[in-house]
């Protein structure tokens, strides 16, 4: 029989015990798996958001990053012209202390591919975003596609261009609860009557490795337009059952192809 003593002592260890594990098995639910025995190549990560949007979109994974033992940067550029938001991705990137891996969703594939020429970029990651090569024409490569719906809902006012909300909640920001994509509907960011009218002048996969993750429920960019520019640009891909939002809806999936592109994940 245990005495008092005896009695108090296991039960202590046995809720230490407890709580050990059920702290453990909450990080392996909330965090990319990642083999212990490997430690990242690359710790910075500069993540640019598209069109439609700003920053915010990125809070899904950078949670998950930073959980992960990441440095992450989200650039908030204006959505005005293609070189505005290359310069401040390359403000962003001058910040960061070593090799950075750069990330791009959407419109922002236009940026990573200019701005990853710079030294400091080891990889390069997209999400759902546009690759075109240098000085190609990205309208006129989308349009030997089937043009994706939310386009449809582009509403123009004095130069500035936002989505009709009805185009926003089923085209853009398909398979995400309402309530949340009406609040990602308030805070889009208008876009410039300037903003596709530029051509990128390098292409940085074209150097740099790169990883993409295609969304196959798209209805902001062509599935297979994605899987044509991934293809294209010899990417590691992966294919999300999601819509335009997919680093909203499924953040861990985007997270983990980061985590690979900084060598964390076999």
């Amino acid at each position: 029989m245990l005495n008092r003593r005896t009695f108090s002592t296991a039960l202590v260890a046995g809720v230490a015990t407890s709580m050990l594990a059920g702290s453990a098995k909450a990080q392996a639910q909330t965090s990319p798996k990642l083999r212990p025995e490997v430690r990242p190549r690359v710790r910075n990560v500069v993540l640019v958001h598209g069109a439609y949007a700003d920053g915010s979109c990125w809070s899904e994974v950078v949670g998950l990053l930073q959980q992960a033992g990441f440095n992450a940067t989200v650039v908030q550029h204006p959505l005005t012209t293609l070189e505005a938001g290359v310069e401040a991705t390359r403000r962003a990137i001058a910040l960061q202390d070593g090799p950075t891996i750069l990330v791009g969703h959407s419109f922002a594939g236009m940026i990573v591919s200019e701005a990853g020429a710079d030294p400091k970029v080891s990889s390069l990651v997209y999400v759902a975003a546009r690759a075109p090569d240098a000085g190609e024409d990205y309208t006129a490569l989308a349009k030997t596609f089937a043009p994706p719906p939310a386009s449809a809902g582009l509403v123009w006012s004095a130069g500035y261009g936002k989505l009709s909300e009805e185009a926003f909640l089923r085209d853009f920001a398909g398979g995400i609860p309402r309530e949340k994509a009406r609040i990602l509907y308030a805070v889009q960011g208008p876009i410039s009557d300037q903003l596709f009218s530029r051509k990128t002048t390098q292409a940085a996969w074209r150097s740099k490795p790169s990883w993409y993750a295609v969304s196959t429920e798209d209805r902001t960019i062509n599935p297979d337009l994605e899987r044509f520019m991934a293809k294209r640009m010899n990417a590691k891909t992966i294919e999300v059952k999601a819509s335009h939002l997919s680093l909203i809806s499924h953040p861990r999936e985007i997270t983990q192809l980061i985590s690979e592109a900084a060598g964390q994940l076999s």
